[in-house]
């Protein structure tokens, strides 16, 4: 089983040629004051602005741009944490992986079930959606542990691209006002907004899928060469 210091980090996505220097830049300017730590916590704050706007939208669309402040919040404390550690060579293998790896599940909950609760979608569509992260979340802490590759993202598509649709999705939602139904199934209605949503869930299921068989292939021819 690979070593979590040996990990490979896994992350192309199409916002990284100008998102990682963007990073270590800011990163290189913080103060000595700042740790990876405080910025694992304003990333979990930017989380919880997130569920708040969503949640105070039923007062006022206008929340809706808290929320998306709250997205770029949680961004940069998310993507500069470990950046930071990187720059300074003080990381902690383990310490790291552990703290900002259950932080993102606290964080993408909070964001998940903070659209559920929003008056635009429905809240099974998010728990849905909010399953189908957890699932590839686990196939990839899963593959980092046996063989050390860690995935972060796929098909170019990562945390970030998610945050920026999701900012698209918060627009569309002030400027369209009440989200109006276009299919009924079994009943219930079903509107655009959680049509997005549940082709997320589909989206990230079918990755699941297919990264599931793949390793399983991978996995299985490694063990027979090692037997011979």
């Amino acid at each position: 089983m690979a070593d979590v210091r040996d990990q490979k980090r896994v992350l192309r996505t199409i916002t990284d040629p100008v998102e990682k220097p963007t990073l270590i830049w800011m990163a290189e300017r913080l103060p000595a004051w700042v740790t990876p730590d405080i910025l694992t916590t304003i990333g979990l704050l930017g989380s919880a602005i997130v569920f708040a706007g969503y949640a105070l939208s039923r007062v006022s669309p206008w929340w809706l741009w808290f929320s998306t402040f709250g997205l770029v919040v949680n961004w940069f404390g998310d993507s500069t944490d470990g950046t930071l550690a990187r720059v300074r060579h003080t990381e902690r293998p383990r310490y790291g992986f552990f703290i900002d790896h259950t932080m993102d599940v606290v964080s993408e909950g909070l964001i998940f079930l903070g659209l559920g609760v929003s008056p635009y979608m429905r809240f099974d569509a998010a728990c849905v959606a909010f399953i189908g992260y957890l699932s590839m979340s686990v196939h990839a802490y899963v593959r980092a542990f046996v063989d050390g590759v860690f995935k972060i993202s796929y098909s170019r598509i990562g945390p970030t691209e998610l945050r920026i649709v999701l900012v698209v999705v918060n627009a569309a939602m002030f400027f369209g006002g009440a989200p109006k139904a276009i299919v009924t199934v079994s009943g219930q209605a079903i509107n655009a907004y959680d049509a997005v949503l549940l082709a997320v869930a589909l989206g990230l299921a079918v990755a699941f899928v297919g990264s599931t068989v793949k390793g399983l292939r991978e996995l299985a021819d490694v063990d027979v060469r090692s037997r011979t």
